[in-house]
């Protein structure tokens, strides 16, 4: 079974791993997350990420980050060796699920459900108003729509 890790700007990696606790109560023994406060070095961040690594006890991991080129990215870049220990950035909800509901698979099938949860979760909803609802009148009395050209 693969331990899970998002590394994060802060507040996020704790607030996604609070919101997959309360989906998957059950979660905690494979969960670890890892918020990097401002200012923080890569060096320590690296050092912190090692020991929650090492917490989880896994034989493989996930790292999940937020933004690539950013420290959470770089310092995970260095953890991951592409055997054990895989990494993914833009670390989101849907994805993170999947990978809670999939982490006893193997890493690499793990990784390719968790890229197809946040693919998946990514969509554009449309409006769903009834259509008995009267739609709002719009009064355009700008008699200057220049100014308003982008």
């Amino acid at each position: 079974m693969a331990g899970l890790l998002p590394i994060a700007h802060a507040p996020l990696a704790s607030a996604l791993a609070a919101v997959a606790q309360h989906v998957y109560p059950d979660c905690a023994c494979r969960l670890r997350a890892l918020d990097v406060a401002p200012g923080e070095t890569p060096e320590l961040v690296e050092q912190r990420a090692r020991s929650l690594l090492a917490e989880l006890g896994a034989q493989e991991a996930l790292i999940m980050t937020d933004v690539f080129g950013a420290t959470p990215n770089n310092v995970a870049q260095k953890l991951a060796d592409g055997q054990r220990i895989k990494l993914l950035t833009g670390v989101s909800v849907p994805m993170l699920w999947r990978a809670l509901g999939y982490c006893t698979e193997p890493l690499e099938s793990l990784v390719a459900r968790a890229l197809a949860g946040a693919a998946q979760g990514t969509m554009q909803v449309a409006s769903s108003r009834p259509q008995t609802q009267a739609q709002p009148l719009v009064v355009a009395d700008d008699q200057n729509d220049a100014a308003h050209q982008q």
